[in-house]
């Protein structure tokens, strides 16, 4: 399955970059993650809860950053599974700067398999794009509420 879209986050570019790749915000900004920690160089060893549908599930997995273009870009790479089957995903996250802050934009494929994969590929679509959207919903509301994270016009 194919994902892609973008948001727009009141952040200077470099710190969204800085924030992006920080487990502790993006623990709390990842819809069902119980904890998402560092173990390696790029490599984040994660466990959350999938609900999709009447199927849910605890997923153990790893997240590694690859491709890293400082500050404009770098891929994601996700790898779980649980008794409700598996997910692989693969993306690539651009971010520039524009009037509000940072533009955010992602591309990427997933793949999922076993009985997850049984609700249907309309399902698993809307539910990854509601997923999406809470993250960055909750992002924004991270870096709103550390004023050292917003970009305003007078700030130095």
């Amino acid at each position: 399955m194919k994902i892609s879209g973008s948001h727009s986050l009141p952040v200077a570019q470099e710190r969204l970059y800085q924030v992006l790749q920080d487990p502790g915000i993006l623990a709390r900004c990842m819809p069902g993650c119980d904890r998402l920690e560092k173990v390696g160089e790029d490599l984040y060893q994660m466990k959350m809860k999938m609900i999709i549908a009447s199927i849910s599930g605890l997923f153990d997995g790893t997240v590694r950053l690859a491709g890293q273009n400082p500050h404009t870009s770098f891929k994601l790479i996700v790898e779980g599974s649980g008794k409700i089957g598996f997910v692989k995903g693969e993306g690539l996250l651009s971010l520039s700067s524009n009037e509000q802050g940072t533009h955010v934009s992602y591309d990427g494929d997933v793949h999922v398999g076993g009985t997850i994969a049984s609700v249907g590929q309309r399902l698993i679509d809307v539910t990854s794009k509601m997923l999406i959207k809470r993250f960055f919903t909750k992002l924004a509301t991270e870096v709103s509420s550390a004023p050292e994270l917003t970009r305003t016009p007078n700030s130095a």
